[in-house]
């Protein structure tokens, strides 16, 4: 049996994904002429276990 828990932060995952918000008063068009409304943060690695997935 080991000491380690999941971390509550990313709950198991490792890694926190970005969130993504989209609305049409973003829109824009891009060099390929598609429709751009969502703007999204990148995932970044859970701070708390650093992307273990657990808290030893």
């Amino acid at each position: 049996m080991t000491s380690d828990k999941v971390c509550p932060t990313c709950k198991g995952n490792k890694i926190i994904a970005g969130n993504c918000e989209c609305n049409a008063e973003w829109r824009s068009n891009d060099k390929e002429e598609e429709i751009q409304d969502c703007q999204c943060e990148p995932d970044t690695e859970c701070p708390q276990c650093r992307g273990k997935g657990y808290i030893e």
